[in-house]
């Protein structure tokens, strides 16, 4: 083939890259425009279902997120690392997990445990010391680790705060004092109390439904919670029964935005995370750039040890160095079983209650905060997957320990 000729044959490829750039910009642009719109609720929770299979710890990096600034030059907690979670395990009752010949003897035996349950941390503090800690490998104890429904949890201390404040007068206020545009979607919003929404006692329809616009979906992966919020189903009326429900935690959040005048990373930044002394910056995922409102459900982010950290101040009664950051009332208040629940389930206000006064904050994958108060003690567990019900077993665990 001649030189001519050559160049003839290359000629048709020319026409084709004109095409794929013709074609390939309005695209772009069509995805972009797409990803600005609540279409992309559709596209996070398809992508979801179909290359994650569901909820994900991973999901901090695909959220964006309002950063919670801690106060400069707080103090670490300090360590006396011991063998006292080695012996607690090794004399604990596994059997109702279906461990019973498991045997835990070493350090070693007990890392693979954790590894083969799928624990990224685990911390244990005894009277506000590290007596235990452990990562997976290649996990970072200094990086952000997601939370999910632990996040219920913190806003419940916030809203605590905030009635403190005075900025809420009460939980006994109807949702539409902080949201008075829910009346014109039904004037029965007006019966719906912020203790019903924080008890999950509000009669607001929900389907645990990952559908790309189901319920459960459409609380995760909306990129407007706050108009998603604002289409909630009234189903009964509130106070009759108990139903957890994704909904709650966003309305209450919105009433804790427009009540205080603040972020709720603004105001957890100013109020809990740098008066608890944090010892790093926390963060709180978002369901939009331009929406900018935290999940509420989910997506609050912190290092283990601040988890932990907060874990110790509702086992100090809300006081952490002398200081009074969440009322002591509202941490007796909202970590025990409120009348209706009592008799149905183990739950008090975003807080789940254990016997002998031990209460946790948990979240999906088998996120734990687990504290007992009268033992001294709070664990922190978290992990890319639950594969035995955590509660029962640090409840022996703390046991175990107070024997100690």
């Amino acid at each position: 083939m001649n030189t001519t000729e050559a160049r003839k044959a290359k000629r048709p490829r020319r026409p084709l890259k004109v095409v794929l750039a013709i074609v390939s910009v309005p695209l772009i642009l069509a995805g972009l425009i797409v990803a600005a719109t609540p279409f992309s609720q559709m596209a996070r929770g398809l992508a979801t279902m179909a290359i994650w299979g569901g909820p994900s710890i991973d999901h901090i990096n695909y959220f964006p997120n309002n950063e919670i600034k801690t106060t400069p030059g707080a103090t670490s907690l300090p360590e006396a690392l011991d063998g006292s979670t080695l012996a607690a395990f090794n004399s604990v009752d596994l059997s109702p997990f279906g461990l019973r010949d498991l045997l835990i003897n070493s350090e070693e035996d007990l890392g693979g445990f954790f590894s083969e349950t799928g624990t990224t941390a685990f911390l244990v503090l005894k009277d506000g010391v590290v007596i235990h800690k452990w990562y997976a490998p290649g996990v970072d104890p200094n990086a952000l680790h997601t939370s999910f429904s632990v996040s219920k949890s913190f806003l419940s201390a916030l809203v605590g705060i905030a009635i403190g404040e005075g900025k809420i007068e009460s939980l006994d206020d109807p949702i539409t004092k902080y949201i008075p545009e829910l009346m014109d979607t039904d004037p029965r919003f007006g019966s719906i109390t912020l203790r019903h929404l924080i008890t999950m006692e509000s009669g607001l329809k929900y389907v645990d439904d990952m559908s790309p616009y189901g319920d459960a979906a459409s609380t995760y992966f909306s990129t407007n919670l706050r108009a998603t919020a604002l289409n909630a189903v009234i189903a009964e009326d509130p106070g009759k029964s108990f139903l957890y429900n994704n909904y709650n935690p966003l309305l209450l959040g919105m009433a804790l935005e427009r009540a205080t005048g603040q972020t709720t990373a603004d105001y957890m930044s100013e109020k809990l995370w740098g008066p608890m002394g944090a010892e790093a910056d926390a963060s709180w995922s978002t369901d939009s750039f331009y929406n900018g409102f935290e999940k509420m459900e989910s997506g609050m982010n912190a290092r283990p040890i601040d988890f932990a950290k907060f874990g110790l101040l509702f086992a100090q009664k809300g006081m952490m160095d002398g200081i009074q950051v969440v009322p002591q009332d509202w941490v007796e208040e909202s970590t025990t079983l409120n009348d209706l629940t009592a008799a149905k389930m183990n739950y008090g206000s975003f807080w789940w209650v254990h016997p002998d006064n031990q209460f946790a904050a948990q979240g999906n994958l088998g996120q734990y905060i687990f504290v007992a108060p009268e033992n001294g003690l709070v664990f922190v567990r978290l992990g890319r997957e639950e594969t035995l019900f955590w509660p029962h077993l640090l409840v022996g665990l703390s046991q175990q320990l107070a024997s100690k």
